[in-house]
């Protein structure tokens, strides 16, 4: 036998069989998943949108609302015309408690066209913000 042989990772034991990487991907949920897999998507191109902007929604529901925040800020300087990226940067500050920040983005992208306000009202990641007069300025403009 090949002294190679017993060096760790070389025999079968110590290798995963198919049976174990299957069972650890059942195990895995959809938005694990995901997660994962676009981090290495975007590992390869930190620029792709696309990945981008769904990576930011599920590190949120993940509740990992810092890693969101830095996704929703890449997004808004790709995507600096655009109202559905200043609206979801809005949402992270709103969740981390930064206000001030929450609202000059919630106004941003008023300012671009986002006019969901029923939609604002039910957001649960807003709830920080609305016991704020400046929100119902925010309302009150569309």
């Amino acid at each position: 036998m090949a002294a190679s042989d017993h060096l760790p990772g070389n025999s079968d034991r110590d290798r995963p069989s198919s049976e174990t990487s299957t069972r650890c991907l059942r195990e895995q949920s959809q938005r694990d998943f995901e997660v994962e897999f676009l981090g290495r998507i975007l590992d390869r191109d930190p620029f792709y949108v696309d990945a981008l902007r769904v990576q930011a929604n599920n590190l949120a529901r993940r509740g990992e609302s810092t890693r969101a925040l830095q996704l929703d800020r890449r997004l808004t300087r790709l995507q600096p015309d655009r109202p559905i990226p200043w609206y979801n940067l809005a949402c992270s500050y709103a969740v981390l408690g930064m206000i001030d920040p929450a609202f000059d983005a919630l106004t941003r992208a008023v300012d671009l066209g986002y006019h969901h306000f029923r939609h604002m009202l039910r957001d649960p990641d807003l709830k920080s913000l609305r016991q704020d007069p400046r929100f119902a300025r925010i309302l009150r403009r569309g």
